[in-house]
């Protein structure tokens, strides 16, 4: 899923221009991989949620994205100030409240599936994407000062593999315990104290999956605790929020926030419906629990290029590797919308392979050369991801006034404006 880079500090943020500050915590980088690989798990749990609550509260394509509205929304409302938070405690105790609330999260689809009322879901969701964008905002600085600026795009590609592990496995197993009908009947066809208790029942499979996460979740926030102290050479300068809205007006930084605007929507509206798009009978015709297991096909795509892209990274420039992927992307698209069976689903798929590198590589070409600013710049991109609630609301109108294929023009157009910048910045800034 993607990542929010957010917090300031006195080092760059962006390791493409830093001051030389480096935190001392040996081991540091192995916590940083599990942040990332449990706030990819959770995200990417919303693609298997989304169809689950369409069916249970019958739900137009556009309803259901609003699941990804209040949890994408979280971004813009909570990263500023939850970068604030986070100066003012350190990165350790940060985690902690962020980890905490994560849970508060999960607990909350206890009263959300007893009370049978979609709204009521929508709440835990963002009560959860609050503890994720605060975990994110850690996650990234840390992996920002742990390596030489010339392998910036390298390592945050690398570390990004390990939000992909989460974003694979989590679908997978989410798909068998919240996929599997409780009954033989629809939503659709009950009403009134029935319908609640279908409802009831039926949602119980999601209170009971994120009661686990929530318990794995606690032990983690635990240990992390205990290290609290731990982390050394820590230090942290307060910034306003005018000083990263006037980054806008640089060409490059303002074309690359827009372009995380536009990637994150387009990777979060594929993903959101893929499950509905693979059901079809003119594409996979299948049931929507193995329909569900195939969105570890989609992250998995996403985990190997990113394990890849590390590599190429290395020798190919950044602007040129992100215009082809994106392109890649739109070629994938064209193909899925212009077939049908197994070649439409699967090409559909494989567009996961195409957004692996997309997110660090549009950051730091975003964030080249800001220097001291470069944290004013992140906290504008945290907020870009907000497109991840924006994109899939206008991708399920479009299916509901046409179809999910045709709606797939809009993530193509997406791309599109993706490979525009990435020919743009292949320039040093």
């Amino acid at each position: 899923m993607a990542i929010a880079p957010e917090v300031s500090s006195s080092a760059d943020p962006n390791p493409l221009e830093g001051d030389g500050q480096n935190v001392n915590a040996p081991g540091l980088q192995y916590f940083v991989f599990g942040l990332f690989f449990i706030f990819g798990g959770i995200t990417s749990l919303n693609d298997v949620i989304i169809p689950k609550l369409k069916e249970l509260f019958t739900l137009s394509y556009f309803e259901a994205s609003l699941v990804q509205v209040w949890f994408f929304i979280a971004y813009a409302v909570v990263g500023i100030p939850g970068a604030k938070l986070i100066k003012k405690i350190g990165y350790m105790r940060g985690a902690v409240a962020g980890l905490v609330t994560m849970i508060a999260g999960c607990l909350l689809f206890i009263p959300a599936s007893q009370s049978a009322v979609f709204a009521f879901f929508l709440v835990a969701y963002f009560v959860l994407a609050t503890g994720v964008v605060l975990v994110q905002i850690v996650a990234n600085p840390l992996i920002s000062l742990l390596g030489p600026a010339k392998t910036a795009h390298s390592r945050l590609t690398f570390a990004q593999g390990f939000n992909s592990v989460g974003t694979t496995i989590f679908p997978y197993f989410g798909s068998i315990l919240i996929l599997g009908s409780l009954a033989t009947v629809t939503a659709a066809e009950l009403s009134g104290a029935e319908l609640i208790a279908y409802r009831q029942a039926e949602s119980q499979a999601i209170v009971d999956g994120y009661l686990g996460l929530a318990a794995a979740i606690a032990v983690v926030a635990f240990v992390v605790w205990l290290f609290r102290n731990r982390l050394k050479g820590e230090r942290h300068e307060q910034t306003s929020l005018a000083e990263g809205l006037a980054l806008l007006k640089r060409p490059r930084f303002g074309y690359g926030a827009a372009c995380i605007f536009l990637y994150v929507g387009a990777e979060v509206a594929i993903g959101s419906f893929i499950v509905n798009y693979l059901m079809q009978a003119d594409v996979l015709a299948l049931p929507e629990q193995e329909a569900g297991k195939l969105i570890s096909v989609y992250w998995l795509g996403a985990l190997i290029g990113r394990f890849i892209g590390s590599g190429l990274l290395r020798v190919i420039n950044p602007g040129l590797l992100l215009a082809t992927f994106a392109s890649g992307a739109i070629a994938l698209i064209a193909i899925s919308m212009s077939t049908t069976g197994t070649v439409s689903g699967y090409s559909l798929l494989a567009v996961g392979l195409m957004n692996s590198i997309m997110f660090p590589t549009i950051f730091t070409l975003a964030c080249e050369k800001l220097g001291a600013r470069a944290a004013d710049g992140s906290g504008i991109i945290n907020v870009a991801i907000a497109g991840g609630a924006v994109i899939p609301a206008v991708y399920g109108a479009l299916a509901d006034a046409t179809s999910l294929a045709a709606a797939l023009i809009l993530p193509a157009i997406c791309y599109a404006i993706i490979a525009g910048f990435g020919i743009f910045a292949r320039r040093p800034a």
